[in-house]
């Protein structure tokens, strides 16, 4: 019997160790699939990059013909807010080294003169700044290595204008600036793309995230229209950002390193965009609902909010002590949340978990409204003071001078009906509504479930301990944050429609989750693939229409009458002549002229406010005598007057002179300023230049 004893051993260690190599072949088979599944997902966002970065270069060519253009023109293309963050870049190349461009914004005597500020506190210039460098080391590289930067040819401009040299090429300072914010937005769809593979789980979620963005190209983003602006810069960092934030949840990831990499990417947003800190308190209160909600430990909950923190106490420190970092609702509801963490073991000493959510909800939201009010009593900081006035504006009759110069642009309005209409064209935003109620359902059902199943742990844990609740944490925290997430982007696009611009591309990536097995489990996966091929399909009879109105939209950029302007005040003004006027026409002359400035684009200062107040009482129906008390207060030594700032309005009520009546109703009647001086300037003003289009008229002296 020994001798079958020992056969049948030997064999059941045969079919172990044949189970065993099984199991590496399986694992890897597995190791191998993933690679290939990973490469091919690299693959693919790379080659989206590379497309979408080619798509808004060539939108942008064509809009502008900017190839044709004359360095003077590439700078008149920059209008308004482009032209004034354009100028510090052109001050960080243009000065003799890298330390005296930043010395030279750090100590920026032109912009708000006679005062001497740091831009880079102000204005979130980190950008222009790494850029700047950028191009001084490829341009000192390239002489290096003998390297052909620009080509250059004389255009011939008709129509009795004078010919000009037009050079293009990396080695030209506004080619060179365009493409980093195109390449940072090329690879920005390539994030996305990957976002929407990951959120679905499936390559397919991905492609129609992407699918979704192109189709509705012109509402999600405007880039190719406008590269110098903070968003161009701001977003794709924003883009990256709650790509972490999503895996850390769905993973429920308690390693710091995470809280690192959340405070590194949030840096980059928070330095080049003011408007960051909006946006990060809507995911600062998403992310606190999901640990209200149980969905993620406080452990999870602490690595997201010591990212945050790390992000936000750096930027602070990096913009030089931006106090309106501190006076955000950002900064009150991070501290909120830290209450939260930290009065966690008084909470849990409750038995019900419903009292502990309304415990912890109650405190979150009155810890937010009392932090806000206590830390702005105690900086006396204003300049976010108009973010509530135009709130307030939305839904009462209150208005005032700056609030009616936000909500007569059509920027600051309501989402107009024409933006809403063509997401139901291109079926976005049913598609994103069919995805959010399957979610809610699929959430809800879990909820239930879970609530079944913790009544018998709960009644478990009772006899473990008398005064703590065990907590089980849900699947599907992910989900529930972009859900929240686009509930928050709806309500702020609804109110500002340029806030659309962080809708619209959400509505696209939560449209990825048509892709989802795990929230829709029915049938097989061909039948389910051949339905989404069915709605891209759908989505492109509109989609491909709008790609060709944009790839339609061709244009050669002129300005002769600013150009004129321009070449007088660089001629016949000194380099000291101090200019006022409407906000978009100083940022033009500061970036061409380089003349100093009392006024500018970026209005969210409240010191500037006043000071474009004071300038735009030229518009306003006061006497010429307050007018110019007005400008000598600031300095000004030359008015620019344009006609469209004294008569255009873009609806009733939004003319200057119309807007000025809110608070100088005793002057109601009389003919505005802006019209009286070009007819009779007494001894106050006198005109120096006009054209068709501009009146430039110098202050006497007293």
């Amino acid at each position: 019997m020994a001798p079958n004893n020992r056969q049948r051993k030997t064999g059941k260690s045969s079919r172990s160790i044949t189970n065993v190599e099984k199991r590496k072949d399986s694992h890897y088979a597995l190791m191998i699939s993933q690679f290939m599944y990973i490469s091919l997902c690299m693959v693919l966002a790379g080659a989206i990059t590379i497309s979408h970065r080619t798509f808004l270069a060539t939108l942008f060519e064509n809009d502008r013909h900017f190839s044709h253009l004359s360095t003077l023109e590439r700078e008149l293309a920059f209008r308004t807010e482009m032209g004034f963050y354009f100028s510090y870049f052109k001050t960080i190349i243009s000065a003799e080294s890298v330390y005296d461009g930043l010395f030279q914004v750090m100590n920026d005597n032109i912009t708000e003169y006679p005062s001497t500020i740091n831009t880079l506190k102000r204005f979130n210039l980190y950008p222009e700044l790494i850029v700047g460098w950028a191009y001084r080391i490829y341009i000192s590289t390239s002489d290096f290595l003998g390297h052909r930067t620009k080509i250059c040819w004389t255009v011939n401009r008709g129509e009795g204008l004078s010919p000009v040299q037009s050079c293009e090429g990396l080695g030209e300072p506004a080619y060179f600036y365009v493409e980093a914010a195109f390449l940072l937005n090329g690879l920005m769809l390539g994030i996305f793309f990957l976002f929407g593979t990951f959120l679905s789980k499936s390559i397919f979620g991905g492609l129609i995230t992407v699918a979704c963005f192109m189709f509705n190209h012109g509402e999600a983003t405007r880039v190719m229209w406008t590269p110098p602006l903070r968003e161009s810069f701001g977003y794709p960092f924003f883009v990256l950002h709650m790509f972490v934030v999503s895996y850390i949840l769905r993973n429920k990831i308690t390693s710091y390193l995470f809280a690192l990499l959340i405070g590194g990417i949030q840096i980059c947003f928070m330095l080049s965009w003011q408007f960051a800190q909006f946006a990060l308190l809507t995911q600062t209160l998403a992310v606190t609902a999901v640990y209200l909600l149980q969905y993620i430990s406080i452990e999870t909950f602490k690595v997201f909010l010591k990212g945050q923190t790390v992000g936000l106490l750096s930027s602070f420190v990096l913009l030089f002590g931006n106090e309106m970092l501190l006076t955000s609702f950002f900064a009150s509801t991070l501290l909120a949340a830290w209450v939260l963490v930290v009065g966690n073991p008084f909470f849990t000493r409750f038995k019900n978990q419903l009292a502990i959510f309304f415990w912890q909800s109650g405190t979150f939201v009155i810890g937010t409204l009392v932090l806000k009010l206590f830390i702005g009593k105690m900086l006396i900081l204003e300049d976010d003071a108009h973010i509530g006035e135009i709130l307030k504006s939305k839904f009462t009759s209150f208005k005032n001078f700056h609030t009616m110069l936000y909500t007569c642009a059509k920027e600051f309005d309501f989402i107009e009906q024409e933006t809403i209409w063509k997401l139901l064209q291109t079926l976005v935003l049913p598609s994103a509504v069919f995805a959010f109620v399957a979610v809610a359902f699929h959430l809800l059902r879990n909820e239930i479930q879970f609530f079944k199943e913790s009544k018998g742990t709960s009644s478990e844990s009772t006899t473990q301990t008398k005064h703590s609740v065990v907590q089980k944490e849900k699947e599907d925290a992910e989900l529930v944050y972009h859900s929240l997430q686009l509930l928050a982007f709806t309500a702020m696009a609804l109110l500002i429609m340029r806030l659309k611009l962080f809708w619209t591309p959400h509505l696209c990536l939560y449209t990825s989750l048509l892709a989802s097995k795990h929230i829709f489990p029915f049938g097989s996966k061909e039948k389910h693939y051949a339905l989404l091929a069915v709605l891209v399909a759908c989505m492109a009879w509109t989609g491909v229409d709008n790609l060709q109105v944009q790839l339609g939209r061709v244009g050669e950029f002129s300005n002769i009458p600013m150009e004129e302007l321009v070449e007088w005040i660089k001629a016949k003004t000194p380099q000291d002549a101090v200019f006022a006027g409407a906000m978009p026409t100083m940022a033009t002359v500061k970036l061409c002229t380089l003349r100093p400035i009392v006024n500018h684009p970026h209005y969210e200062d409240a010191g500037l406010r006043e000071r474009t107040k004071l300038v735009y009482s030229i518009y306003s129906r006061k006497p010429l005598s307050q007018v110019k008390a007005n400008l000598d207060k600031l300095g000004v030594q030359y008015i620019i007057i344009e006609d469209m700032w004294c008569s255009y309005k873009a609806k009733t009520g939004c003319s200057l002179p119309e807007i000025w009546d809110l608070e100088d109703k005793q002057y109601q009647g009389s003919q505005a300023a802006c019209h009286r001086i070009k007819k009779n300037p007494e001894s106050y003003f006198q005109l120096v230049f006009k054209n068709n289009i501009y009146h430039v008229f110098q202050l006497l002296s007293s």
